[in-house]
């Protein structure tokens, strides 16, 4: 009898484990979007950085819906003068925000061999640039240098990129999965930028490609 008692426990105990963990799952699959109110986004809003001595099509097309941005590690810096490395980047323009909670959503291709790169922004922060920085490094995702997503290379995803102004927290969803959470870096503007943007271990070659941008938020 005890042995059966034993058995039924363990059983019941078992089914609320599968239970939480289901529950679990489903929050960290959620829509990321969920309770966020999409804003336009028209084509001027999206103001594309290229290298100052090179023609905008050089480094960037726009072909079927799909933006390209590519950039060499011997590429000039955006405006003469510079100090910053090589970049190709889309700069979100009228969704620059100091409060609230804000979210950019993207659908983002990264060819392999591209490495040493940041290809989306937070920018703004207290005591540096940015107050998240989405990287790949030999073909791995990061977040600034922890890997968040292995094997990101030659294959579309859905990044989604939130920013709770007054908790202080950043959230990176890929593919509908919470696979970052942490501090932002302060500051009291921001906005959003994605592309390449070469890092201090660049490979010779950087490329990005996105699709379906959008931006949301709720205050």
């Amino acid at each position: 009898m005890a042995s059966l008692l034993s058995h039924d426990v363990k059983a019941v105990a078992m089914m609320v484990f599968v239970h939480q963990l289901l529950s679990f799952s489903l929050l960290v699959m959620a829509d990321p979007t969920e309770g966020f109110v999409a804003l336009p986004l028209a084509a001027s809003d999206m103001k594309v950085q290229w290298p100052y001595d090179l023609k905008k099509e050089e480094r960037y097309s726009f072909e079927n819906g799909v933006h390209t941005l590519r950039v060499y590690s011997t590429d000039k810096p955006l405006k003469i003068g510079s100090p910053t490395r090589p970049r190709t980047e889309i700069r979100i323009l009228g969704h620059d925000y100091s409060s609230g909670v804000w979210q950019f959503e993207g659908q983002a291709y990264v060819p392999s061999g591209t490495s040493g790169v940041c290809i989306t922004q937070v920018f703004g922060a207290s005591n540096q640039s940015t107050t998240l920085a989405v990287r790949v490094h030999g073909g791995n995702l990061t977040a600034y240098s922890t890997v968040i997503v292995p094997g990101i290379y030659d294959r579309w995803f859905r990044l989604n990129v939130i920013h709770d102004v007054g908790a202080g927290k950043v959230f990176v969803h890929v593919d509908g999965a919470l696979v970052y959470e942490g501090a932002d870096h302060g500051g009291s503007s921001h906005y959003f930028k994605c592309g390449v943007y070469a890092q201090k271990d660049m490979s010779s070659y950087m490329e990005s490609r996105w699709k379906e941008i959008k931006i949301f938020n709720k205050n």
